[in-house]
């Protein structure tokens, strides 16, 4: 009985953690506590009625993101978004989670741009055998759950496709861009920004590049990854252009 109720107690200071930390993290990336702000343990404790070490391994946390600073006799201070590790991929939601979801989601678009369309290429170049056939494979998957509204179904294999194609290319750089990639399409389809059934085009050009990767036609995988990407930016774009 012990061992279950010392379990349980570790799963509520768990999720106790996690709410304080996504809590915090939400309101500095949204601006809510603004750059030079100070926080205290005590305060955290109070507010989130946490115990100490709660709130000492969220503060913890948050200055390896980057997202405060913690000085003896100064306290545990907010720092600007330039101090912030823009690539953690819970930064990266916060930040869709809030006020600056368009923006965040602009940068997100054109960093894929600059990234996947070459990805795409060296995966064609670098891909194993069996990476081949499982692009392939990803993509006439995506075909039947896009055309059936799967949309659940359908994210989980859209990242499988992109997570594929990054991870295969044989550039440790682009690979390590596969959890952020991850996060800005389960961001697109919580946050209500895709579309109620994939568009045809789409469904084609993921076919275009796996199979393009699957012969080998490098110039082919990285023109199809740009078209496919072009359609992304295409679909944001109202949102960035609002007033």
């Amino acid at each position: 009985m012990a061992r279950r109720e010392d379990g349980r107690a570790a799963v509520e200071v768990a999720v106790l953690h996690s709410t304080v930390l996504d809590t915090i993290g939400l309101d500095i990336t949204c601006g809510k506590l603004a750059a030079g702000d100070v926080l205290t343990l005590e305060g955290i404790q109070d507010r989130f009625a946490v115990s100490r070490t709660v709130a000492r391994e969220t503060m913890r946390i948050l200055e390896s993101m980057g997202l405060v600073r913690s000085r003896r006799r100064v306290g545990i201070t907010v720092r600007t978004p330039e101090s912030w590790n823009v690539f953690d991929p819970r930064v990266i939601w916060w930040r869709l989670s809030g006020s600056g979801r368009d923006a965040q989601l602009r940068s997100l678009t054109e960093l894929r741009i600059a990234i996947e369309p070459l990805a795409a290429a060296a995966a064609a170049r670098s891909a194993s055998g069996a990476e081949r056939a499982r692009v392939v494979e990803v993509a006439d998957g995506m075909r039947g759950l896009g055309e059936a509204g799967r949309l659940d179904e359908f994210l989980e294999y859209d990242i499988a496709f992109h997570t594929l194609l990054l991870r295969s290319s044989g550039n440790e750089m682009f690979g390590a861009l596969a959890d952020v990639v991850a996060v800005v399409l389960r961001g697109r389809t919580q946050l209500g920004l895709m579309p109620h059934q994939p568009v045809p085009e789409a469904l084609a050009l993921h076919e275009s590049v796996a199979h393009a990767v699957a012969d080998g036609r490098a110039d082919i995988a990285e023109e199809a990854m740009r078209e496919l990407l072009a359609e992304v930016r295409d679909a944001m774009r109202p949102l960035w252009q609002r007033p």
